[in-house]
């Protein structure tokens, strides 16, 4: 794995989530600037998905594919059914629900981590 995108991966969705924590304190909806930062997280993880799977099939490591492949595709889904769930939901917990969705994306960054380097 390339590791410099993952910890960008992570520390950008870390920062998302801050953003979004804030928006729903202050009872506010997602903005464009948040949403702006989703599609970057996202095309980080669709080129994560790309090298990924190039890394992966010209690997002499004992990687389980299935689990490796399988977090790499969902990673891919969680940014955009969180933000689907977040412009769907009009309160304050709309902006929440976007920001366990970008908790999520760290905790799965470690466990491709874990699962590349074991």
């Amino acid at each position: 794995m390339f590791e410099p995108l993952t910890w960008t991966l992570v520390a950008l969705s870390l920062a998302a989530m801050v953003f979004a924590i804030v928006l729903a304190a202050r009872d506010k909806r997602i903005n464009w600037t948040l949403l702006g930062v989703l599609g970057v997280i996202e095309a980080g993880l669709l080129a994560q998905l790309v090298i990924g799977i190039v890394q992966f099939a010209g690997t002499s490591r004992d990687v389980s594919g299935p689990f490796f492949i399988g977090y790499l595709i969902g990673s891919l889904l969680i940014l955009p059914i969180g933000a689907l769930w977040a412009l769907a939901e009009s309160s304050r917990w709309g902006a929440g629900a976007l920001a366990v969705a970008c908790l999520v994306i760290p905790v799965v960054e470690l466990r491709l981590h874990e699962i590349w380097t074991a």
